[in-house]
């Protein structure tokens, strides 16, 4: 489930950051929903292994600094991951199946999140398209 959350902060992180002005009105929702994600996964994650965890909030760190937002925008993803976190915080306090199946949810949006971000970077010439050059997959590769 992590593997496929992974995936989203990683295309981001691996595309040059685009002005403000670069964004179109999709690319900035799907920033915003791709933090909500983040802080519900933190949360979540936080729940099944231990509040000292910052994996995720470390994601959404590195996420805004290579977004180089515009302050609204950077306001805005940040709301989106503490409304995301809170939500999940008060739902799940505790690792039980219902959060595991959060969990899962929450990977699923992510990785369509990632993949919207990804065709619009392509589509509008911030990030040249060629993951096959990359090895880049959806799927973790086989162990």
């Amino acid at each position: 489930m992590r593997s496929f959350l992974l995936i989203a902060p990683l295309l981001l992180l691996a595309a040059p950051a685009a002005s403000a002005q670069d964004r179109s009105a999709e690319m900035r929702q799907s920033l915003v929903g791709l933090t909500r994600v983040l802080g519900e996964s933190h949360a979540l994650r936080q729940a099944c292994d231990g509040a000292d965890d910052t994996y995720w909030r470390s994601r959404m760190t590195r996420l805004v600094e290579t977004e180089q937002a515009d302050a609204e925008l950077e306001r805005q993803l940040q709301d989106s991951f503490n409304a995301g976190f809170a939500e999940m915080r008060r739902l799940y306090r505790s690792c039980d199946d219902g959060a595991r199946r959060a969990q899962e949810m929450t990977a699923v949006r992510g990785r369509e999140l990632s993949t919207t971000l990804a065709h619009a970077k392509y589509r509008t010439g911030v990030m040249p398209f060629a993951p096959e050059e990359e090895g880049v997959t959806a799927e973790p590769a086989p162990r």
